[in-house]
């Protein structure tokens, strides 16, 4: 008899995935215009100040009045899609595309129920999430759970990508980052949107891999408790784009040139430690704790190639408190299959937040 390790199946899976996806000639590689010049340097000064002087105090998101226009509904649910400017201020305005200055979102929500009875999850996107519909798929059957469900369409992706930009690969380092800072600016006027003008009782955060990134950065920095839901993500950019399968995806030769016109010729070793130390901004484990660790629960694949378990556990550690729970899978069987985990943290983690209301 032959037996099967699934574990290492899945985990081939994410290399033969990330080798066709990232090794061939299909698409272009991330960062293949440098590393940003004065754009990165600007990036570098604002994520150095996005942490709170004083312990357990976050800046007031920014507040948006989006104009909405109803899709389509149904006898028991909505969806609208709303439009608004981004809230980030000029210097970070200045520096994003101008196709990324409107932001757009998806708003699916049940019908008869009044809000401050009913949670909302802002779901943010993964790498090369450019539509509503994944996430809308994943959300909906939360209807039923009195859940709505928000969708973020990211900078530099969708209708907000750069021209010049093919998919999902950015152009230069510091489009990472503000793609990272606006991601936050924004979802973090969205639930400040949903608590003071929708009214609703509880709110949360959720993405999936750069997305679960970015929502832990946005549960950590909003100044309410939220649901804070990451999923197959790393605690840190550093981990995709030095350890993981995307370092194949990287053009290290072009951002290796780029230094070499600012500076003097480097090796590529030199080169990749550069990009960990502007990555290292990206550490989540250096954010402070969200204001409810307890509602904090991460969904982990048991045999992910592009993030590896220490990571996911540097996070937990860091965030007393906090859950993680384990899927069988790799990052891509997982992202498949396990939707019905996704949905479960989600609906838990909402659980262990006070309603700011009590619903009668």
């Amino acid at each position: 008899m032959v037996t099967v390790n699934l574990g290492m199946l899945h985990y081939v899976l994410d290399h033969v995935y990330g080798a066709f996806m990232h090794r061939t000639k299909i698409s272009p590689q991330f960062f293949s215009r440098g590393w940003g010049g004065t754009k990165l340097e600007l990036l570098e000064r604002m994520i150095k100040q996005l942490f709170p002087e004083v312990a357990g105090q976050n800046w007031p998101p920014t507040v948006i009045q989006p104009n909405w226009k109803t899709v389509w509904e149904s006898q028991t649910a909505t969806l609208r899609e709303g439009v608004f400017r981004t809230p980030c201020d000029e210097q970070l305005l200045s520096a994003l595309p101008p196709e990324s200055h409107s932001a757009r979102v998806a708003f699916l929500a049940p019908k008869s129920v009044p809000p401050q009875k009913m949670a909302c999850v802002v779901h943010l996107a993964g790498t090369g999430d450019h539509t509503f519909e994944r996430r809308l798929r994943l959300g909906g059957p939360l209807l039923k759970e009195n859940i709505a469900t928000m969708v973020l369409e990211s900078p530099f992706y969708g209708q907000r990508r750069p021209v010049m930009q093919h998919g999902a690969k950015l152009l230069c380092v510091s489009d990472l980052l503000l793609l990272g800072k606006a991601t936050i600016e924004e979802a973090r006027s969205l639930l400040h949107w949903l608590d003071c003008e929708a009214g609703f009782g509880k709110m949360g955060v959720c993405g999936l891999s750069m997305g679960g990134v970015h929502a832990a950065m946005v549960g950590s920095l909003h100044p309410t408790p939220v649901a804070t839901l990451p999923f197959l993500s790393p605690h840190s950019a550093v981990v995709a784009f030095c350890e993981g399968i995307l370092k194949h995806a990287t053009a290290w030769e072009a951002l290796r040139e780029d230094l070499a016109v600012q500076k003097a010729a480097m090796t590529l070793e030199e080169v990749r430690e550069r990009m960990r130390n502007v990555l290292s901004l990206t550490d989540v484990t250096r954010f402070p704790i969200p204001k409810s660790p307890n509602a904090v629960i991460f969904v982990s694949a048991t045999d992910d190639g592009y993030i590896p378990k220490h990571s996911v556990l540097e996070l937990q550690k860091a965030w007393p408190g906090s859950e993680v729970r384990w899927v069988t899978g790799g990052h891509v069987s997982s992202f498949l299959l396990h939707n019905d985990e996704f949905r479960r943290a989600i609906v838990d983690g909402l659980d262990r937040l006070q309603w700011k209301e009590s619903p009668l």
